[in-house]
Formats: structure tokens, sequence, C-alpha cells
């Protein structure tokens, strides 16, 4: 694919890169030059220095050939004219990050679809509902669903007195029958391995299972977790992730936010009916202890600046709070985030990458996740008639290093896949994925 990407930042950077070993022919449109001499001197990808809204510009960068044009700029508007124009010059397909929650809106959508926008996406507004699953599954790190959440892929970090510490798989399958659960990764000390029958767990491994509602209690009771009832909130940040978290728990739950913005708290007393607005700065130990942070069941730290979020965080963990959730866009920093007690970490680049790659990819990807932490994907597949995958069963098909199966749903029932079990064509099948073999397991199913 001929796919233009129009970034002012890490944004768009960190998607091209997401890209670049998919054999595309990506350019990059941004107005920083220095970012992009950095670029040019880092990888082969195509730069031009300009404005994505100027028609030369985009005429440049060979619009009229683009398979594929994604907008990210900070501002909306920016995205929206991007995409337009695009669309007019010849782009086939066009998509636009937007901040604000109207645009997302059914009628709005519908709008702008009509003008040629062929998909908005807001990470904000993405991050807020990864926030919210966690709220509900309280003893997973990382939480996604699949076919509606037929299948889930659950990340665990397994402790010390977990039952499974020191049993390989095949121990596990041995000793415990029928599990409706499978481990597809294990994350330990800085690297990613799909695990193999005599592979045994370690304390503090970060453990990636394939799931069927069903299992998650007997899944969550062997990695040594416990759920824990969530009542009472702090959210630190009033910015769009922390006000649409906001705005979509307090009917349900007792929330304080904390926002050192005057301005924006006010504008936010309007927002938010039924949570505490407090004015303040949530680097400041004692306010954090006179608003009662030992009492809360839930940290939720989604400010502008990473270093905030993450040693807040460390400080509710000291004082007793159960789930911690930081908002963490330096990506270097989010293996460390997790090491050091961090139950969760958000990052936005990450969920723009997990939504938009997709559409580069063949219509047999239905659902694509760009995992925290690690270096790999979380895919949705759907099983095409006369797939190299739908000719053997699963143990006899030549399935590429760093790809395992996980799981499949077929008329709306959930299956893990196991040894003999036969993919169908139409079968969604939920695939881990470790970043060199991404092109390889597209064949399996095209």
């Amino acid at each position: 694919m001929n796919i233009i990407i129009a970034g002012d930042g890490e944004v768009g950077l960190h998607l091209a890169e997401s890209l670049v070993n998919s054999n595309h022919n990506i350019t990059i449109v941004d107005p920083h030059e220095d970012l992009l001499k950095m670029v040019e001197s880092h990888s082969d990808l195509m730069t031009i220095n300009g404005d994505a809204t100027s028609i030369s510009v985009l005429q440049r960068a060979n619009v009229k050939k683009a398979d594929l044009l994604i907008s990210v700029v900070h501002q909306e508007h920016v995205n929206l004219m991007t995409c337009i124009l695009a669309k007019k010059l010849g782009a086939k397909k066009v998509i636009a990050r937007v901040n604000t929650m109207e645009n997302l809106s059914l009628q709005n959508r519908q709008i702008y679809q009509e003008l040629g926008i062929d998909a908005l996406i807001s990470p904000e507004d993405i991050a807020a509902q990864e926030i919210i699953s966690l709220l509900k599954q309280t003893a997973a790190t990382e939480v996604f669903e699949f076919s509606d959440g037929k299948l889930q892929l659950f990340m665990i970090k397994l402790e010390a007195t977990a039952p499974v510490i020191n049993m390989s798989l095949n121990q596990i399958a041995n000793e415990y029958k029928n599990l409706n659960f499978r481990a597809v990764a294990i994350h330990r000390k800085r690297s990613t391995f799909i695990p193999r029958g005599d592979d045994q767990f370690q304390a503090n491994d970060l453990a990636y299972v394939i799931t069927k509602p069903d299992a998650i209690d007997q899944l969550l009771e062997l990695g040594g977790k416990v759920e824990h009832e969530i009542h009472n909130v702090m959210i630190i940040g009033g910015g769009r992730v922390g006000r649409i978290t906001a705005k979509r728990l307090e009917k349900e739950m007792n929330i304080k936010m904390i926002e050192k913005d005057k301005d924006r708290c006010m504008v936010l007393t309007d927002y938010l009916e039924d949570t505490l607005i407090i004015n303040g700065d949530a680097r400041n130990i004692q306010l954090l202890e006179d608003e009662d942070i030992t009492s809360m069941d839930a940290f939720i730290a989604v400010t502008n600046n990473t270093e905030t979020n993450i040693l807040t965080c460390l400080h509710a963990r000291m004082s007793g709070v159960k789930k911690t959730i930081a908002l963490v866009e330096n990506i270097d920093y989010i293996d460390i985030s997790q090491n050091i007690g961090i139950d969760t970490i958000i990052n936005k680049k990450l969920i723009a990458a997990s939504y938009m790659v997709r559409y580069t990819m063949g219509t047999e990807v239905l659902t694509l996740k760009c995992l925290s932490g690690i270096d790999a994907d979380a895919m949705e597949m759907i099983a095409r008639p006369g797939s190299p995958i739908t000719k053997k069963p699963i143990n006899k098909l030549n399935i590429p290093e760093g790809v395992i199966i996980g799981g499949v749903v077929r008329d709306e029932k959930a299956y893990i896949a196991l040894g003999d079990f036969q993919v169908q064509e139409n079968d969604k099948v939920v695939v881990f994925v470790l970043p060199y073999a991404v092109h390889k397991v597209e064949k399996l199913f095209h």
C-alpha cells in the first residue's frame, strides 16, 4: 500500500515505525524539519516538510496514488481538513484523529462520511474505555475483548504465591483438565516469548492469556490474583482522558478529581454532575492525604506529564490503593513503570496504532491490539474460504515462529484452540503475533 501519514510529532512517527516493516510505501508529512531529519537518518521513510492542509504539499506526497492517508496532528480541524482535501485529490481511504466527543456522535460521523472521511479515531475516548474495563476486571493488568467479549485477552502479573509458579504448561494441562484459557505469551526480564509445553512460569512473569468469560475466575485463581470491588476512585488530571472517564463512571462510583488548572476546574464543574472537583497539585503529598487517598480503591493518573503520573501512582500504591493506572506517553518508560509496581499503563500512541494499523492490513483482519510494554500484537482474523489455515488441524499446520493461535469464535460460540482443533472457513481466529511474523500470519488467512 501507498500510505501517507500527516503528523506533528510523536504519534505520527510511532505509527510510521509500526508500519515500517510491513512492506508498505510510507510518506510522512510533518511541519517539524528537525524531526524529519532525525527520521531520515534512522529509516528509509520518505519525508515531506510542510503543512498537510496545503494542496501543493499533498500533491508532492503523491496523494492521488495513496491507498490510505492518516492524519494525526494535535488539532482536529487540521486532521479533518487534511482528510477532506486528500479524498478530493484521489486518496482511496482517509482516517482523521479527533479530540472532541461531539465529533464521535453517530450524526456527526455520518456528516463526515458524506464529506469523504472513512473513519474517525479518538485515542482519548478509547483510553477512557480501557480504564473503565480495567476497573471492572481489577485483577488484570490489561484486558481486551474479541467478538463482543466471547473471547478476552488478559494480561496478569503472576504473584509468588500463584499455584502455577514453577509449573510447566504441560504440568498445568495434566493437573487441571479442560481449561478454557490458553497462555499465548510470557514477558520476563524485558523479553517476550511464546511459551512451549516445557516452559515454566516464574514469579512476576507477565502472562498473556486468551480466555473464555466463564474461565476468568479459575484463571485469576491460578495466577494468584484476587478481584477487588471498586467504589472510591481518585482521578488525577482533568484533561480529555480524565474527563471522559469520570463522566462515564460518576453515576456508579464515588469519584474525586484533582486538577491544578483553576480555569479547567470551572469547566469541569459544568461538565461533571456527580464528581468532586478539587483544584490542586497532585504532587503535593499532603493534599493527597487530606483528600483521604488511603480510602481509595483505585487511583488513575492521566495528566499530560508522564513523570507526575508515575510518581503519584507510586505514592498511591504505598498508601494502600489496590488498583493504580497511569497514562505514560514515553513508550520507553512503560516496562520500567510495570516493574516498579504500577498496575496498568495507558499509552495513546499505542492506542492510535492499534486502531489505524488494521486499515493497512487485509480485509481478513477484524481487530488488532498493540500491547503495552511489549512489542507484540493480538489480532482477530477471519478465515477466508480456501485459506491455508482451514486446510489442516492446528497441530499439523506450518505455523510461523512468533505466532500462536489462542482461540476461535464460530457461530457465536467460543473455543480455545488446542492440538487437533480444525479451523473452518469464516471462523474468527484470535492470534498472538510477535512483530517479525505479522506479514507471515496474514498469508495463513488470505
